[in-house]
Parts: structure tokens; C-alpha cells; sequence
């Protein structure tokens, strides 16, 4: 399977942009035509496939993005879920009625209501989440019947590849599953093209607010980055904040656009916290991302990493104390902690992805929701407190699209409805939440 999903990555760079965007476009009669439990059972089916390829998508993906084998497997079991999921929502994606008896006018009539497809998507994703992020746009495409083309990112084609084959073995048709290994040039032509109906975009949010405002007419959801933000109050379970805040700032070496980047502790608690918080940090294993034991492997690239370490000394150099780490070797960068970093430099305000996270005491609650409520960016947030009060006035204050109480902000379920607000981006995921934003809905209103 491995060799035949190399080889659909060589078809496609030379089949053409413009053939996959007009073989989208004529398999929408088909797909949309199609009833919802065969869509579901393709949806099924194709869960089923990457769970029996489970160990070869994980060493894919470990091969491609050097993501450590451990997280890569937790990605394919994410995978399998987001397919499953969505083979249930698509059979109980439906309408409601509605009584339109509300005054003399309308006496007698109903109104029934359904989402109906809005035609071919297009589909651009990063190399962070080469299997699950891609599983985020195509199962709900499937799930309403959307013909779609998936534009992934340039580290990352055999993972791709290797999921269309599961996806069209399934019984997709195989023009309704596009895969573009094309340019920025071409790529860009393709969210210019007006016989798609909708893009959805995740990456840095330069990029995709450039791409919303050549996008034309066509729906746009965007899942951009973040600068996260965790508050751990004088009441919270303390280990526990430690713990979750130090494998949130650093799995994947930071490369998540919800990791964590920013702390705030409380002062009665932050001398115990930040304690805790290097020790939890002094235990994760350096190393090669193939091997099992492995809790930080190197950066995409070595140019990334160099960027996370100008951000460190410029840091440094404001002001803030290295708590730990803060040296880089190659393309690894190891996981470290800047106390009182400026609030001017890049770590403190820009989304650094790299395995570094800045740390600052508070004085009081409200003090902890302004820091946490400024800059751009507005994706998630976390709270570690006792006080359902705080839970509902951050719930309130925050401008982020989902908070997490008790967790750090990297948590994600997939079925629950996840995006941001501000430079973060616009509409959501999440399968029913996707299913929603790839669908028109339509109303009919009957009269005796």
C-alpha cells in the first residue's frame, strides 16, 4: 500500500490543478445524490482501513513530519475516531419542522428545514497533523456528500496519499477525492477557482487571511494560530497544572497550534508551581522521533528551530530568566521555560510553535484574565481552578473560541466544535461543526 500511495503522489503532480477542480465539480451531482447510510458506511469502511494500516500510517507519519512514534500513533487513533464519528453524524444530519402558525397570515402552513451541500470543497492543511487535521475536512465532506480536493502540505504527501487510497477503497468515488501536490502558485489558483463552494484552511494566519480575501464568493473557515494562554489560581490541584502545562507546552515540540505558550500563576501557589514545573520538564526524553521512548524529537526544520531560538534570546535579552533550556542543536530545540519574558517580545505576543513556553506570576484572578485576554489572537485558553465563578467570567472575558477548565488549552476533543476568534480565524471544526459549515440550509414551506 505504501508504494501505491507514492505513486498516486507522482499522478498527481502531473494531473493537473485545473483537471481535479473540474472532476470535483462533476462528481457533485453524484455525491450529493448519494443517500446518508452509504455515506456512513463509507465513512466506517474507511476507519476501518486505517486501523488495519494503523502501524504503517503512524510510521508515515513519524517518517514525514518526525513527529515521535508514540504521538503518531495517538493521531492515527484520533483519525479513526474523526471517521467513525462522522459515519454517525451523517445519519442523523437532518432538519426540523417548524410551525408557522404565529399570526393570521401564516395560519396553517409548516415549514421543514434541511442542509443540503454547497458543492465541492477545497481542502489545505498543515504538516503538524498530517492524518487527523486532513481527517477534519474530508470525513465531513463525505458525511454530507461533498466532492472535495485536498491541497496537503508539502512534508507530508504519502500520508495523504495513503489516506485517499483508503478513502476512494472505501467506495468514494475517486474524482470526489482530489489530492493537489502542486505550488503555492497553483495552490492559490485553486482558492481563486469559483467551482468550488467552500475552502477550509489551517495554517499561520498570514496566510489565511491572504488566501480569505482572493477566496471570492466561496464559504471560508480558517483554523489559524494561537498564543495560548493557561491561569492556575491559589486554589487549584497544583501537581496536576504542573504536569499537564509541561506536556502541553512541549509534545510534538510545540509544533500544536493550541500548545501551551503562555502561564500565569497565582502567588501563593507559584513558587510551588514553577518547582513542579521543571521537574516535570527535566523528564522528557530527547531524541529520535522513530524511537518508543522518545517524548521531544527535532523541529520540522532546522530553519524553524533557529527562528524559536532568536525568539528565546530575544527574550533573554528583554529581561526574561531562562528557567531551563534555551540551546539548540540542529533542528532541536530543547524544551525550555522563560521567566517574566517582556510583554513586547515575540514569545509573549506572536505564536512561536517550538518547544518553549513563557511563565509569570499574577497577583490576582482579574490581574491573570487581562494577561490572558491580550493580544491578536484568540484560539484557547485554560484555567486550572476550584471557583465555577472564575469558570463562568473567564468563560465570559475571554475573547477565545473554546475554554478548557481544569486542563490546558492543547486538549481537544473531535466531535466538540473547535476554532478561534480574532487573527485565530473564522467558522469552526469539529465534525458535526465542519458538516455545518460545507452545507446551505434550505427550507420548504407546505400549505393545506
Amino acid at each position: 500500500m505504501a508504494q501505491m500511495a507514492q505513486d498516486s503522489v507522482t499522478q498527481t503532480k502531473t494531473g493537473g490543478a485545473e483537471a481535479l477542480a473540474q472532476a470535483a465539480a462533476d462528481a457533485f451531482s453524484q455525491t450529493s445524490a448519494m443517500p446518508s447510510y452509504a455515506r456512513a458506511q463509507i465513512l466506517a469502511k474507511i476507519a476501518a482501513a486505517i486501523e488495519a494500516e494503523a502501524e504503517a500510517f503512524a510510521r508515515l507519519i513519524t517518517e514525514e513530519v518526525k513527529k515521535p512514534i508514540k504521538e503518531s500513533r495517538r493521531e492515527v487513533a484520533r483519525a479513526i475516531f474523526t471517521f467513525k464519528w462522522a459515519g454517525e453524524e451523517a445519519r442523523r444530519f437532518g432538519g426540523e419542522l417548524l410551525p408557522l402558525d404565529l399570526d393570521e397570515a401564516s395560519r396553517g402552513r409548516q415549514a421543514l428545514t434541511r442542509r443540503a451541500p454547497s458543492g465541492p470543497a477545497l481542502f489545505i492543511t498543515p504538516f503538524n497533523f498530517p492524518l487527523n487535521l486532513v481527517a477534519h475536512k474530508v470525513a465531513p465532506a463525505i458525511a454530507v456528500g461533498a466532492p472535495f480536493v485536498l491541497k496537503p502540505a508539502p512534508h507530508a504527501p504519502k500520508t495523504a496519499a495513503k489516506l485517499i487510497e483508503a478513502i476512494t477503497g472505501a467506495g468514494w468515488p475517486k474524482d470526489a477525492a482530489g489530492l493537489a501536490i502542486v505550488d503555492n502558485q497553483a495552490a492559490e489558483a485553486l482558492v481563486r477557482d469559483e467551482r468550488f463552494a467552500a475552502l477550509s484552511f489551517t495554517g499561520s494566519a498570514g496566510v489565511g487571511w491572504h488566501l480569505k480575501s482572493i477566496a471570492g464568493k466561496k464559504r471560508v473557515l480558517l483554523e489559524l494560530g494561537g498564543n495560548a494562554a493557561v491561569y492556575v489560581d491559589a486554589g487549584a490541584d497544583v501537581p496536576w497544572a504542573a504536569a499537564r502545562c509541561a506536556w502541553g507546552s512541549f509534545y510534538y515540540s510545540g509544533q500544536v497550534c493550541i500548545s501551551v505558550q503562555r502561564i500565569y500563576a497565582e502567588e501563593p501557589v507559584y513558587d510551588q508551581f514553577k518547582d513542579l514545573l521543571l521537574k516535570n520538564t527535566a523528564e522528557f526524553k530527547i531524541g529520535d522521533p522513530a524511537d518508543e521512548k522518545t517524548d521531544i524529537g527535532p523541529l520540522i526544520s532546522e530553519d524553524a528551530a533557529a527562528r524559536v531560538e532568536s525568539w528565546i534570546k530575544e527574550a533573554a535579552s528583554g529581561g526574561g530568566k531562562i528557567l531551563c533550556g534555551g540551546k539548540r542543536r540542529g533542528a532541536v530545540v530543547e524544551p525550555t521555560i522563560v521567566e517574566n519574558a517582556p510583554a513586547s517580545c515575540r514569545l509573549s505576543c506572536e505564536e512561536a510553535f517550538g518547544p518553549v513556553a513563557v511563565l509569570e506570576k499574577v497577583l490576582s484572578k482579574v490581574h491573570a484574565l487581562d494577561k490572558m485576554a491580550a493580544g491578536r489572537y484568540g484560539l484557547q485558553a485554560g484555567i486550572f481552578t476550584n471557583d465555577l465563578s472564575l469558570a463562568f467570567e473567564a468563560w465570559t472575558r475571554l475573547p477565545v473560541g473554546g475554554l478548557i477548565v481544569n486542563d490546558i488549552p492543547a486538549f481537544r476533543s473531535d466531535a466538540m466544535p473547535y476554532g478561534g476568534v480574532r487573527d485565530s480565524g473564522t467558522g469552526r471544526e469539529g465534525v458535526r461543526y465542519a458538516m455545518e459549515e460545507m452545507t446551505d440550509l434550505k427550507t420548504l414551506v407546505l400549505k393545506p
